[in-house]
């Protein structure tokens, strides 16, 4: 859901059945008008490709309020961008989209999107912790709301335990640099750079805080030179970089590798599926991202995207498309929705007071991203 989004996103990002994009799906059921919710009509949604799970969200969303979703799914929130910028964004052909909050400033740069209105959209269901603090500071510019939260989840510290023994507690993101596990880490490109540099800030050896590399372009550059130059040294380390969910359940499950930072969706359907798979936040807290919807400047169906927000904005809906992305819900009583699978996977993965150190991804402003691919294909190409 970062991020890749990231990740967002939680079989977030679930394995992408038919590559890049999933294509568009419209889910039909009858229509069950149920009091006055809505009076039909359909919403265009972009969105992230490889989901079962979505179908029978869509599915209730339509029984309940008579709007019939047209989804169109992709990858990656490049690809989600570059169709924003081919005119999707300006032309009806999307309704709503749904990037993580650290994208959110270059949306608004490129004037993608455009304000929700709180009043419309039953901000009263959502938790307040994803209304406020660090969660929510991308969110609001100058008073105006732009993302509203959907689900949220973490990118982090990946093992095999029966190759890796690290104590749950003691996990530290320099773990993942261990010449012990050469050949056989997993990283994505930009993320993993975004690891080393806080393994190095933890260790005193960043020339600024971390955080401050999205404020400043030139703290920006000392701090990614320090850490690229880290990086290299432990290139030799990485068996596979990965871009989507195939790639990184792949390196895993076929290619070898051991351990690596990785969406908790990832870790979520390995563990479903019985591998000896660990998934824990390092003692420098999680990555975490948080996914929002955004609503696209060239809206067409303008009052069916708040009667989607407003049904996501409930117990039911929210757990309901935080199960379909195997991802945590933002609505106030939505955990209680939850399986026991889920409950278990996050005690594992949060133990102690994990969630109160969780690293939330930053704003990126365009000037950040873009030197921030610079950074990933000098490591990833190296």
């Amino acid at each position: 859901m970062s991020n890749e989004v990231n990740s967002k996103g939680i079989d977030r990002r679930r394995l992408l059945k038919t590559g890049a994009a999933a294509g568009a799906m419209t889910v039909a059921s009858p229509f069950v008008m149920k009091g006055a919710l809505g009076a039909g009509g359909e919403l265009n949604f972009l969105g992230w490709a490889g989901y079962d799970g979505f179908a029978a969200v869509f599915k209730q969303f339509e029984a309940d309020t008579g709007v019939k979703v047209k989804f169109t799914g992709f990858g990656s929130q490049d690809e989600f961008h570059a169709q924003a910028k081919a005119g999707g964004a300006s032309n009806g052909a999307f309704d709503i989209a749904e990037p993580t909050s650290d994208r959110l400033a270059s949306w608004i740069d490129n004037d993608f999107i455009q304000p929700w209105d709180d009043k419309k959209a039953n901000i009263d269901g959502i938790d307040p912790a994803f209304l406020q603090g660090k969660a929510a500071d991308a969110l609001v510019i100058k008073g105006k709301r732009y993302g509203m939260p959907s689900v949220w989840g973490t990118e982090s510290v990946t093992f095999n335990n029966k190759e890796v023994k690290l104590d749950p507690a003691k996990v530290r993101l320099m773990d993942l640099f261990d010449d012990k596990y050469a050949g056989k880490l997993t990283l994505r490109g930009h993320s993993g750079l975004a690891a080393a540099a806080r393994a190095l800030e933890a260790e005193g050896k960043l020339p600024h805080p971390y955080a401050e590399a999205y404020q400043d372009e030139a703290k920006m550059v000392a701090i990614y030179d320090a850490t690229l130059k880290f990086a290299l040294s432990k290139r030799k380390n990485v068996g596979q970089f990965w871009s989507n969910e195939n790639e990184a359940q792949g390196a895993f499950r076929t290619n070898g590798c051991v351990i690596g930072m990785n969406w908790d969706t990832s870790a979520g359907a390995m563990i479903k599926e019985g591998l000896p798979i660990s998934y824990v936040s390092p003692v420098e807290g999680a990555m975490a991202w948080l996914q929002n919807f955004v609503l696209l400047k060239g809206v067409k169906n303008t009052e069916q995207a708040y009667q989607w927000i407003r049904w996501i904005n409930t117990p039911k809906g929210a757990a309901a498309w935080a199960k379909a992305f195997s991802a945590n819900p933002i609505g106030k009583g939505s955990v209680d929705h939850l399986d026991d699978a889920a409950k278990n996977f996050f005690k594992m993965a949060y133990p102690g007071d994990a969630t109160s150190r969780l690293f939330w991804w930053p704003a990126t402003p365009s000037w950040f991203v873009s030197k921030r691919t610079e950074y990933a294909k000098k490591f990833v190409s190296a």
